[in-house]
């Protein structure tokens, strides 16, 4: 194997740590449910997607939805079912407030 100070890609790897640890942080505040309990309806990216687009408060807003819930379905797949629930509903949150007005070029390009 190769050495580690040569290394290229040390960015992802801190984004890998970093991300793990804020899965850590959150499941020590969140544990996970003992027991079963009556689960949400099941809906796809495409239909979340569709649905804050719909209810964005803005058109700039509505052209950052689509940013984030791609943005949230990339890692969706590496947190727990609470976290990326909880990630939906600050993105809801966000593309609902008629006060938010974000730098649109460079907001979006630092979601890509």
């Amino acid at each position: 194997m190769g050495d580690w100070q040569n290394f290229d890609n040390r960015a992802v790897i801190g984004r890998a740590l970093r991300l793990r640890r804020e899965i850590d942080d959150f499941e020590a505040r969140w544990p996970a449910l003992a027991n079963r309990e009556e689960t949400l309806p099941g809906f796809s990216w495409t239909q979340l997607e569709r649905q804050l687009v719909d209810l964005s408060a803005t058109p700039a807003q509505a052209d950052m939805a689509r940013h984030l819930v791609s943005a949230t379905r990339k890692l969706a797949p590496f947190k727990p079912p609470e976290m990326v629930l909880r990630e939906i509903l600050c993105l809801t949150w966000v593309l609902l407030d008629e006060n938010f007005r974000p730098d649109t070029d460079q907001d979006l390009s630092r979601m890509s």
